[in-house]
């Protein structure tokens, strides 16, 4: 099977595109994935990030982590999928479906574009933890801070520390997005604050390990950082890769920022079997 791609990032957190995928496209991908995102033997990636049609939406967004897992969220790649699709349908607004929810990306000027990543969720059910616990203490043990939970499409836990340029993410990272209290794992973040409305995240990603952006967990940091009284709703997140601009509204959290194609290309996948790598999302 031949697979026409975009390869682009947001702030370094790089995606491999694939718009408006057929089912038998979205099979082979999700059984590849790993290949696909393998940056030795394959494309290379962060996320895999495939659009189908999905009316009345713009289209279904489905996401991929590096390590073939689906993911209900993805703030950078839901950015560089709606430039994409903005170009083809020549709309400066589209909508997504995905499994976290509908999401609305618009055209922000000066080369940047938002999205809605819509209302963050703090019930223990709802991040999903394993057990009742308080979402906005946690205690994951091995001698941490309190942590807070907050799902905004996928799990995030975020960790409020004077430095977090000091802390051991490539240790910590695994441990903790794997801890028993997150039966569906959880994206983690250290901020800390560096100015007025302005903190610096650092970012073990659920599936993907460490990456220069990550959106959502921006979101959740930015989000984190209000109700900790360190900001206001308007925060800028400084990340590895550059900056991020968030801010938690009534209409839901809006997180802004630059996209970059990188290149678009050709690959070929090998046949799967018929019913192999169906999705429900």
């Amino acid at each position: 099977m031949e697979l026409s791609f975009v390869k682009m990032h947001g702030l370094g957190n790089d995606f491999i595109i694939v718009d408006m995928a057929t089912p038998p496209m979205v099979a082979a991908i999700t059984v590849h994935a790993r290949m696909l995102a393998d940056r030795r033997r394959g494309i290379g990636c962060d996320q895999i990030l495939i659009t189908a049609e999905d009316h009345p939406a713009d289209a279904r967004l489905i996401i991929l982590n590096s390590d073939g897992s689906l993911a209900e969220a993805c703030g950078n790649g839901t950015r560089c999928v709606a430039a994409v699709m903005m170009q083809r349908l020549a709309k400066d607004q589209i909508t997504l479906n995905s499994a976290g929810g509908r999401l609305e990306a618009w055209q922000a000027g000066h080369g940047m574009i938002s999205v809605n990543m819509g209302h963050p969720r703090f019930d223990w059910s709802e991040i999903p933890l394993a057990h009742q616990a308080d979402t906005k203490a946690l205690d994951l043990g091995m001698g941490l801070p309190p942590a807070m939970a907050i799902n905004i499409g996928n799990p995030h836990c975020v960790f409020a520390v004077d430095d977090a340029e000091s802390i051991a993410l490539a240790e910590l990272g695994p441990r903790l997005e794997t801890h028993a209290l997150f039966p569906e794992k959880a994206n983690i973040e250290w901020i800390s604050v560096i100015g007025d409305n302005r903190i610096r995240m650092r970012v073990w990603e659920r599936g993907a390990g460490i990456t220069s952006a990550c959106g959502s967990g921006a979101t959740a940091s930015a989000i984190a950082a209000y109700r900790l009284g360190l900001t206001e709703k308007a925060v800028t997140v400084v990340l590895d890769g550059g900056e991020l601009m968030v801010n938690w509204t009534d209409a839901g959290a809006i997180m802004t920022g630059e996209v970059s194609h990188v290149f678009h290309g050709q690959i070929t996948l090998p046949p799967v079997a018929a019913n192999a790598g169906a999705t429900n999302d």
